[in-house]
């Protein structure tokens, strides 16, 4: 589910890119989420359970679409 994910402390912006549906951006996210996150057995059981739904999210705006939606 999940491909990849990073952090930016300075402004609390989680970036999540999934497989298949592209990057985006969680934003005012605590460190301590992130931090479990790369620790969890499963990224995305723990994402689904603790981040989905709780924080206002964007798709990357840079995302390229390269099969139709």
């Amino acid at each position: 589910m999940i491909d990849r994910a990073a952090f930016d402390a300075e402004t609390s912006v989680l970036c999540v890119r999934f497989r298949g549906s592209g990057s985006y951006f969680y934003f005012d996210v605590p460190e301590a989420l992130f931090d479990g996150l790369c620790r969890a057995a499963s990224a995305g059981a723990f994402f689904n359970e603790r981040i989905r739904d709780r924080f206002r999210c964007e798709r990357n705006p840079g995302r390229r679409r390269y099969r139709p939606d």
